[in-house]
């Protein structure tokens, strides 16, 4: 019986150390907003993997604590890494540098019409990356 006990209690704490880990490497983002149309539409919902700006990648999707308002997130195409050449969307008369700063990143949306993004904040700061996107969530 004390086997039996001992063998429940393990499994339990294990699965509690697998859904903290889970928890702290993963969240669900749902979307909100039509900056990100046709790839995301509002109501989608997206599984995010925290990653540290070194990972992230152009072309990937990131969700960014949103700097106004602050405590929002927001959701953008990474275009630019720190690094990486300033992309012409850029308006170069607003004293760009030819290469993106360490820390920063340049975000647009998929649907330039609605999105406010780089074209208009210029650089997003790589501290407030939570994740990049792994993948849609069905409902």
């Amino acid at each position: 019986m004390t086997g039996l006990i001992s063998t429940a209690a393990l499994v339990a704490l294990a699965l509690a150390a697998m859904w903290a880990w889970l928890r702290r490497r993963f969240l669900v983002v749902t979307i909100h907003g039509q900056s990100m149309e046709p790839t995301y539409r509002a109501g989608e919902r997206v599984l995010v993997r925290r990653t540290p700006l070194s990972a992230v990648r152009p072309g990937q999707v990131v969700v960014m604590t949103d700097p106004v308002p602050p405590g929002q997130w927001i959701i953008k195409r990474a275009v630019a890494v720190p690094g990486d050449p300033v992309p012409e969307v850029m308006d170069a008369s607003a004293g760009f540098g030819a290469r993106v700063p360490e820390d920063c990143l340049v975000l647009l949306g998929d649907n330039p019409a609605v999105s406010v993004d780089s074209r208009r904040f210029g650089y997003f700061s790589g501290r407030r990356l939570l994740g990049v996107v792994s993948r849609r969530l069905r409902a």
